[in-house]
């Protein structure tokens, strides 16, 4: 009785042991195109062939894996430009939606350049008649100081501080209009690639002009 108990024991703890102590896997196979073309079976690969793509097998010779070919450069230089143009439409998407929710239909966008352009020459007329003011007040006080000079009179410093202070505020003001006529010519650019963008986009063409002259506002 004792006996049987041992060998009982020795069994169930052989089974115990076969059942806790994995199996060595066997090795994969690679089945591959060599240089010459001919199809290869083999327990390893060469590197050259991993770029041609290969098959993984396994003990019974069946297919459990399959490794594509290594993409080519032109491949690459395609996929990087696919990726490129679509990155650019999603860009361009969201810039039409922002355009659509400032216009619905060109014409909206063709009345509010005519306003903001209206707004800068305005603005230009204004400064232009303050270049007018302030160039009368330096025609006197050149004239006077011209005078005294003739008349060998010493020209007071305060009059010519004066007349150095009108001319940089000349100065400075027509700077200020060269930039605000840069504006116009590239706000008036802006526009009207929005407005094409929105003929494009709404599929609606436009009814009144670009020229802001001739326009119904």
């Amino acid at each position: 009785m004792h006996e049987r108990r041992t060998v009982f024991s020795i069994t169930a703890s052989a089974l115990l042991l076969s059942l806790v102590i994995p199996v060595k896997a066997e090795a994969s196979m690679y089945r591959f195109t060599d240089e010459d073309g001919q199809l290869v079976i083999s327990n390893t690969i060469p590197q050259p062939a991993t770029q041609r793509g290969y098959d993984i097998l396994n003990s019974n010779g069946r297919v459990i894996e399959t490794i594509p070919p290594a993409p080519t450069e032109d491949e690459i230089t395609a996929r990087e430009a696919e990726k490129q143009r679509q990155k650019e439409l999603s860009i361009q998407r969201e810039k039409d939606a922002l355009l659509l929710k400032r216009f619905s239909h060109p014409d909206q966008a063709i009345k509010a350049m005519h306003r903001k352009l209206d707004e800068l020459r305005g603005l230009i007329q204004l400064k232009r008649g303050n270049i007018s003011v302030i160039s009368s007040q330096l025609d006197s006080e050149q004239s006077r100081a011209a005078d005294m000079e003739r008349t060998g009179q010493k020209i007071p410093d305060t009059t010519l501080e004066k007349i150095r202070r009108l001319e940089s505020q000349i100065r400075d003001i027509e700077r200020e209009i060269s930039w605000q006529t840069q504006e116009i010519d590239s706000l008036k650019q802006s526009y009207e690639q929005d407005i094409e963008r929105l003929e494009r986009v709404t599929g609606e063409t436009r009814t009144l002009t670009l020229d802001p002259d001739n326009s119904d506002n």
